[in-house]
This record gives structure tokens, sequence and C-alpha cells, in this order.
């Protein structure tokens, strides 16, 4: 980078557009998924709580098959595939025609994930080995992730007009998260490994992929293949979801004729991921008998707990700021005019707020309904409602600034359908 390098500068109108239409689907999600949770909080701790945990724990599906699985884990294990099959959608775009592409651009948020994954996972660490509970560290994982949807969900409630800019750096380094975790899920959190299986998991994929390749679409050829590998996968030892990511990064972003494929799937399939899969893995996930103020306060001092919380609510925030800050300032380059650092801590207070893939590496590392799984989930829901309070308190200081800025975004004065500031980037 020159000098005059700025960071979170404004992108294309176009690619302006296209998050614009991801944040408000992602929006949506988040309400649903902060309401699923909310409600598995009140029932798992009411007195109907033994027919949460009764429904959580009923176990169907071919046995033969080893899909003989819980409401729960079918939750965490299958609808999650389809979260992360628009994961790997998102990434494929991102990398071939979005601002991951630009290596220029691709910096900040890939090395603020980065940042954002080490830190938390030193701080848990630090946490359960000083107070001599070596055994928790198979958690180190959990506060490394940001959940875009609950976030945003947040903004939605905040009422703040966060910049674009600042919106697209918090879903890229949201996206770039996830593929960490993903790497991490199928690296450290892969008990057994069935070469047989994933090896036949292969002929469904490659199936799948020449399909979509050649521009055939038609659900009931690509659906039973992708349940094919899922299974193949499942029953490799391999996490489930990672077929999820893997079918997403077959599908071309531009098909056929300059087709938008990938946009095309990830528009039909957003609305299922966002309303269905993610809510109710949340209500399954989420919902933890916490035993009163004594047993939430018990928990809250286990270590476990205090981790988490700490790796969201300091580590997160510290992790992607300071490798921001020290980006720019090893490269002598600046922020964009119109904003401030402090801006920045306000994004990295709400990468924070973790939720579904932090709830379901919980249970990988510790599994469900045990008692360690308990403090993940309690230390995920508290951290985050932390994380998410103190962006709040940043950010809407900054709103009257963030108000300028959206109308300067959104100002358009000869009614062309692209706002002025947008102009000399128009296509």
């Amino acid at each position: 980078m020159t000098s005059s390098a700025r960071l979170l500068t404004r992108g294309s109108w176009a690619e302006a557009q296209r998050f614009a239409g991801i944040l408000r689907s992602e929006t949506v999600g988040g309400v649903l998924l902060l309401v699923a949770a909310a409600a598995s909080l009140v029932w798992a701790n009411s007195p109907w709580s033994a027919a949460y945990k009764a429904i959580s724990e009923f176990s169907f599906g071919p046995s033969s098959l080893h899909l003989d699985l819980s409401v729960s884990a079918w939750a965490a294990d299958g609808l999650l595939a389809i979260f992360f099959f628009v994961v790997g959608l998102e990434l494929k775009r991102e990398f071939v025609a979005g601002d991951l592409r630009d290596p220029a651009r691709a910096a900040l948020p890939i090395a603020a994930a980065v940042g954002g994954m080490v830190v938390p996972a030193a701080i848990y660490i630090g946490i359960n080995l000083a107070a001599g509970h070596p055994e928790n560290l198979d958690g180190w994982a959990v506060p490394i992730a940001t959940d875009i949807a609950f976030a945003l969900a947040v903004l939605a409630v905040l009422s703040t007009h966060l910049p674009t800019a600042l919106r697209t750096f918090l879903l890229t380094l949201a996206v770039v998260d996830d593929l960490l975790a993903i790497t991490v899920i199928a690296v450290f959190f892969t008990d057994h490994l069935s070469l047989g299986p994933l090896a036949l998991a292969l002929v469904p994929i490659g199936l799948f992929a020449a399909a979509v390749q050649r521009g055939v679409h038609h659900w009931w050829l690509l659906v039973p293949l992708a349940v094919a590998a899922w299974a193949l996968v499942h029953a490799s030892g391999v996490h489930a979801t990672v077929a999820g990511v893997l079918l997403g990064f077959t599908v071309p972003v531009l098909g056929r004729h300059g087709t938008p494929t990938a946009e095309l799937f990830e528009h039909t399939m957003r609305p299922l991921s966002a309303g269905l899969a993610v809510p109710v893995f949340a209500f399954f996930a989420a919902g933890v008998t916490v035993g009163g103020w004594s047993g939430l306060g018990a928990s809250l001092l286990h270590p476990i707990t205090g981790g988490v919380i700490a790796g969201l609510v300091i580590g997160k925030p510290i992790g992607v700021f300071a490798t921001a800050f020290l980006l720019a300032r090893f490269t002598h380059a600046s922020l964009d005019d119109d904003l401030a650092w402090r801006d920045v801590f306000g994004v990295a207070l709400l990468a924070g707020i973790g939720f579904t893939v932090s709830l379901l590496i919980g249970e990988l590392a510790f599994g469900h309904g045990t008692a360690s799984g308990a403090d993940v989930k309690i230390g995920v829901l508290a951290g985050s409602v932390v994380a998410g309070l103190l962006a709040a308190v940043v950010l809407l200081g900054r709103n009257a600034v963030y108000r300028r800025i959206h109308e300067l975004e959104t100002l358009d004065a000869d009614h062309d359908g692209v706002p002025d500031i947008y102009r000399s980037q128009r296509d």
C-alpha cells in the first residue's frame, strides 16, 4: 500500500446493492434467531422443561445408515448444513467476484478475522489453564466465531445508520470468520475418520458439481445428490455441515450465458437458512436450564463460562481492532475520511456476538446435554448480550455522524437510480 491508501472505503454501487440485499435477509433471520433462542430459554426454565428436554432428545432415523439421531442432532448436523451451504456460496462469490478477489481490499477483513480468532482462543486457554482445568481446553474454539445474523439483529434494534463500508466490513469479516470456523471444525473436531464413506462422498459431490456447472438446476436431481453427499460425509466422521460448504463451493458464480448461478442459489436458499435452519437450531441449542439465580451465579464463575465470555467480550474486539490498527500502521494506510477508529472498535465489539457456530462448536467439544455444554451455552449467551450492549453504547454515540453519511450514500439528485456518491463508479 502507498501512503494514500485508504481502509474501509466504499465499494462499487453494484457491490453495495448486493450487500444491502444480504444484510436485509440476515437482519430478518437474526430477529427470528433471537425469538427462537428466547423461546427455548423460557421453555427450558419453565415447569415444562422436561417436555423440552424430551423433544430435544427424541431420536429417529435409519440406524443402519448411522442416522438414528436426536432432534437436536438433526438440527445441528442436518439443518445447519443448509446454513453452511449458503456460507459456501458466499465464500465462493466473495473470492471470485467480491471484495476478497482484490488483495488490497481483502487484506483487512482476512487479517481481522485471523486476529479475532487467535486472541479469544488464547484468552479462553489462558483462563482455564490459570484455573487449573486443562480438561476444559477442548472448548478453545467456542469464542472464535461471529454470528452475523445476531449482530445485524442488534443493529436493527438500535436503528443505527451504520455506513455501508462498515456493514460491508462486518459481513466480509463474518464470511472469512465462517471459513476459519469451518476449517477448525473439520480439522479439530473429527473424532474418527472413515476414508471409505469420505471417498464415496466425492461421487454425489462430483455429480452435483457437474450438474450445476452445466446449468442443470432441477431440485429433484440436486436435492438427492446433496442429501447423499451429506449422509456419506456424516458417516465418514467429518462433521456433516462440511458437506454443505463443499457443495456451495461447486456452484459457479457465473454459469452458462452469464447466468448469475451462485446468486440465484443464494436467493433461493438464504430464506430457508435464515428463516428455518438457523432459528430451529437455535431453539434446540440455546435452551439451557439455568437453575435460578444461584445456578446462574455458579455457572458464571466456572472457567468454561468465564473463558467464553472473556473471549467474546474482550478477545474478539481486541483481536479484530488491534489487527486492523496494526495493518494500517505498518502499511501507512488511513481510514476513509468519513470514519474514525472508534467506528472500527464498535464493529469489533459487534464481532464479539457469537451464537450459531459458537453453540455448534460447544456441542462438538463437550457433547449435548453435558454440564460443560451448559456452561458453554450460558457463556455464549451472556457474552453475546454483553458484547451487543457495549457495541450499542459505542455505535449510538456516533449515530449522528452515521446519519449524515447515510444521507450522502442515498442522495440521488438526478433520480437515475444510482446515488450521486457512486456515479463515478457506475459500470
